[in-house]
Order: structure tokens, then sequence, then C-alpha cells
């Protein structure tokens, strides 16, 4: 049998065809959001699924279940979208608490402040938080909303109810806060114990303006914050399939500060140890971010699939994965943008 036809063995996790094993799921909850970064969502915001269309509280149990009991997934992450503007958002997380997996959550914390600790209570592990900048200016300009204090606000409940550690997702744009704003955000997520992380812009907007020539690379990234006097260290831990490649801070005095981390999807693909698999809000597989097609779930869910032939349905969609994103000069974009795909 020629290794193009060969597919995974029942029983087995979610293995590709290039050898590496998915055992990290990202959960979209919704496709709603209540900002409109430039780098994700069109001012006017995007066509949205009907309702009915999207995995009910218990639907996403029954897929987490089978995911981490049957396929080998130990972490999990949910998504959006907002997935704050899920209303089951706290009893979801309690479905999920029970099993065994590391279970954290990506917001952009607007509302957060009223359920950050409901959250913990029922099982939230860790919170990753979307700031691409302090700067208020700056902030509208990038997210279309004045919204800064409520965001602030719901960094402060998240800490305050125990969710930690708390790790900041920053998209630098060139010309807005790829400067100053970047080493102030540093120096404030230093002083509070937070891991920044840096996350190059990738092309999924739905305004389609992403380009690869303009876009901050994360080797501008090292020069920016080098030559504003920031010393970087690799980090000394395996980074273990992690998408971050971290970097320990350190003082003139040769005092560490704390670590950050850079996410260099595009300049710096780390497709080789990807161990990704995710679920969009309509209970679709995507293999990869990137990808151009989409594997249904919920439909054979709702028409009484049992759950061997939902993981088999899972196993043969991430077998297909390819060995690279290819995003160079003929890339062509997924049709739908980072908040209807879920981050």
């Amino acid at each position: 049998m020629s290794p193009s036809v060969v597919t995974p063995s029942a029983g087995t996790g979610l293995l590709d065809a290039h050898g590496r094993v998915a055992d990290d799921l990202r959960i979209s909850l919704t496709e709603r959001c209540n900002l409109r970064c430039t780098y994700c969502m069109p001012a006017e915001g995007l066509p949205l699924a009907p309702d009915d269309a999207l995995m009910t509280r218990s639907e996403i149990a029954r897929l987490a279940t089978l995911a981490v009991r049957e396929l080998g997934v130990r972490s999990i992450r949910l998504t959006g979208g907002e997935p704050l503007l899920r209303r089951d958002l706290v009893e979801i997380v309690g479905d999920l608490a029970p099993l065994d997996v590391d279970l954290s959550l990506t917001t952009n914390a607007v509302g957060l402040a009223s359920r950050a600790q409901a959250l913990a209570d029922a099982g939230l592990e860790r919170i990753n938080i979307s700031l691409d900048t302090l700067d208020p200016t700056h902030a509208q300009l990038l997210s279309r909303r004045s919204l800064l204090p409520r965001v602030l606000e719901g960094i402060d409940a998240a800490e305050a109810a125990g969710l930690t550690p708390i790790k900041i997702n920053a998209v630098l744009m060139p010309g807005v806060n790829d400067g100053d704003d970047a080493v102030e955000l540093l120096e404030w997520c230093l002083g509070r114990d937070f891991e920044l992380r840096f996350i190059e812009q990738m092309p999924l907007d739905a305004d389609r303006t992403w380009d690869h020539s303009t876009f901050v690379t994360a080797a501008q990234v090292r020069t920016l914050l080098e030559e504003r006097g920031v010393a970087l260290r690799p980090h000394p831990a395996p980074r273990d399939g992690a998408p971050a490649e971290r970097f320990d801070v350190y003082a003139a005095d040769g005092t560490r500060r704390g670590t950050i981390g850079i996410i260099a999807s595009i300049s710096e693909p780390f497709c080789a140890d990807c161990r990704r698999t995710r679920l969009t809000a309509e209970g679709t597989v995507r293999h990869c971010l990137f990808a151009r097609t989409e594997t249904d779930l919920l439909g054979p869910l709702r028409d009484g699939a049992g759950d061997a032939e939902l993981a088999e349905l899972w196993r043969t969609a991430m077998w297909g994965k390819p060995a690279a994103h290819g995003i160079d000069a003929s890339f062509v974009a997924p049709e739908r943008s980072m908040s209807q795909i879920g981050g």
C-alpha cells in the first residue's frame, strides 16, 4: 500500500502522516466578538452563523470528552470570537473541569471582571488575555472600541481569582504599537509577573490587508527590545511543541526579571512540531489554523453517530494535515477569518 493511501489505525491518537500527534485542543465557543480588531475583523463585523448551527453545551462536552478519553488530548483551550459572550461559559467550564486535562481560556477580558471568580470556582486553571497596548488612543485605533479600562479591570479580577499564571497576548501592528508601546507593555507585565507573548500578525484578517512584506516579524521584535536595552536570553526549558519561543529577560545587573514569548507563526514557523487540533464553533475539525478545508463532526453527532465513528472522522481529518502551512508569495488565505476559526 502506498503512503498516500495509508490511514490511521483505530485506537490511535490524533496522528498525522508526518509523525506528529495532536494533544492540544482549541475549542471555539462562538464567532461573536465585542471588539473589531483591525488584524481580525472588519469595522462592520462579520456575518454570523445561526445559533442552531453552533455546538451546544452538551455537544461541546461530548466532543471534548471524546478527545481526552479516546484521542489522547491533554490540554484544552477555550477560544472564540470572544468566549465570554457565551452565557453558559461558566457551565461549559464546569463540564470540562473533571476531565484529566489542562483547561485554559483565551479572552479579550471585556466583561471578565464580573465572571473571573465564577470561572475559577468552576475549574478554569489559566487564562490568556489579549492586550496589544496600554495607550488608550492606540487601543481604540486597533480595536475600534474604547474598552481598555474594562480590559484592565478584567485582568485585575483574573489575578484576584487566582487564574494564574496570566499570559498577555499582543499583536504588534506597524506604525501603531511596534515601538514605545511594546516596551511599556513589557515593563508593565514584568512588574506584575505576567508573561507577555508577542504574536506575529497572521493572514487571517477579514479585511485581507495582511501583507507578507509589512507585518512585524519575530526578528524585528527582538531587535526592537534589544535596541531599547532589554536583554534577552533563550529560556532553558524545552519548547515541547509550544507555539511560543520563550526568552528570559535580564536587568543590567544580571538579575532575571521574568519571561516573554514570541509566536512567530509566519517568519519562523514551528509546523514540524505542531501538536494542535481545532474545533470551530460549528463543530468542524481544522487540522491547521491556515487550512482551507474542515471536517464536520457536529452533523454526524446530531445524526446519531457513536463515539467510535466520530473518533475515526477526527483521526482521518488529522491524518491529512500537511507538513507545513506553506505561507509564501503564492499563499491563499482561508475564506474564514480568525474570529470565525477560533484562535
